[in-house]
């Protein structure tokens, strides 16, 4: 028997893009398993309690189908006494056959002693070190480090990802494998009746423009607003600001009040999960500005609902999109407010941006990350 066990603990909504990973990932595994396969999902201690499961595994709900096994953790990534607590047990766990432990997140045991394998996503803490505290990176480059050394292999998200990886930590490329996100099934054009939902639940206008993600610096909203600055007097549609906002960065916010902007922007905050594809469906266009992004899910989402798209031109983004998206030059608020102007006023390209973009979503899909995953596992093992 060959056990999987999938470290599920951080699938929770302090972390939802890797609790959307783990949950995409193992329900995309298990029909790929053969006889002799055996997929563990490694739960949260929050799990076994009643009154506050919903909150622990809210990223794992939906289409997500639990594996016939799983197991209750006996301690967070965020507790010291993971460090023996997580190793007894799988230690338990590799009786009467093979066992592989694959980590989420760097934060994680340090002495599994299983063949392990480790996720990674992207090197943000060490890219802009200016958003960051000092503490705060050092104590990322260490706990990395410390995963990176700890893992048999790594996997990425995007060649982008896995370059930066090998340069930063200067570790074997040999030992890095890219398996590429995907929208999740659910990402798909949206009837009007669902799109008329999300419209009158967020008081929304028949043309908006949408961001969606957090607020953090590297998102690079100050020049969003700059550029919607210089076209909302030209009637083009609001801009609407979707997603996770961190109080500590209100960059965003006096930016659009300095610049008298009013109702021409719309900071919408968090989301229902449900929501977005009927969010991504109902907007004119999706702009995404980031500097810097292991590979950029939210383009590939919004593509895959039919939705244009104009982001930036940095490595992670750019292979996503490929020519599917507008590009641009995040650094230049000129670049940015005329992607804008061009996909409004040619609806044309709007037409032509978004069937290309469906098509480039479409070569991207959970089955084939988790087959390249589970090629992993079984090098692992043999």
């Amino acid at each position: 028997m060959s056990r999987y066990i999938l470290d599920a603990r951080t699938a929770m909504p302090h972390f939802p893009g890797i609790g959307r990973y783990v949950s995409n990932l193992a329900s995309a595994l298990a029909p790929q398993l053969t006889a002799g396969e055996e997929l563990s999902l490694l739960e949260s201690p929050a799990a076994a309690e009643p009154a506050q499961a919903p909150a622990a595994v809210s990223q794992m709900d939906g289409e997500f189908q639990r594996p016939d096994k799983t197991i209750i953790a006996p301690a967070t990534p965020f507790d010291i006494r993971q460090q023996w607590r997580i190793p007894n047990l799988l230690k338990r766990l590799q009786a009467g056959g093979e066992a592989l432990y694959h980590s989420p997140y760097y934060l994680m045991p340090y002495r599994t002693g299983l063949p392990t394998l480790l996720t990674f996503y992207d090197i943000i803490p060490l890219k802009f070190p200016n958003a960051v505290p000092a503490r705060a990176r050092l104590f990322f480059r260490l706990a990395a480090t410390l995963a990176l050394r700890a893992s048999d292999h790594v996997v990425v998200i995007s060649d982008a990802a896995r370059s930066d990886l090998v340069s930063c930590f200067r570790i074997p490329a040999s030992k890095v494998s890219v398996t590429p996100l995907a929208a999740s099934a659910r990402y798909r054009p949206q009837p009007a009746n669902a799109v008329g939902r999300v419209r009158q639940k967020y008081h929304l206008p028949d043309q908006f423009l949408l961001y969606l993600g957090i607020n953090k610096p590297h998102k690079n909203l100050p020049a969003l607003i700059d550029a919607y600055a210089q076209i909302a007097s030209h009637h083009a549609p609001p801009l609407v600001i979707a997603g996770a906002w961190d109080r500590r960065y209100l960059q965003a916010k006096e930016r659009a009040a300095r610049l008298q902007l009013g109702d021409a922007v719309r900071f919408l905050g968090p989301v229902n999960e449900r929501d977005l594809p009927a969010l991504y469906s109902a907007a004119t266009l999706f702009v995404f500005p980031s500097l810097y992004e292991g590979f950029g899910l939210p383009v590939l989402e919004a593509m895959a609902c039919g939705t244009p798209v104009a982001c930036s031109n940095t490595p992670g983004l750019a292979e996503a999109a490929g020519d599917a998206a507008l590009l641009f030059d995040p650094l230049s608020v000129t670049e940015i407010r005329n992607a804008m102007t061009e996909l409004i006023e040619d609806s044309r390209q709007r037409a032509r941006r978004a069937d290309q973009g469906l098509a480039r979503a479409g070569l991207y899909s959970w089955q084939a990350t988790a087959e390249a995953t589970l090629r992993c596992y079984r090098q692992l093992l043999e």
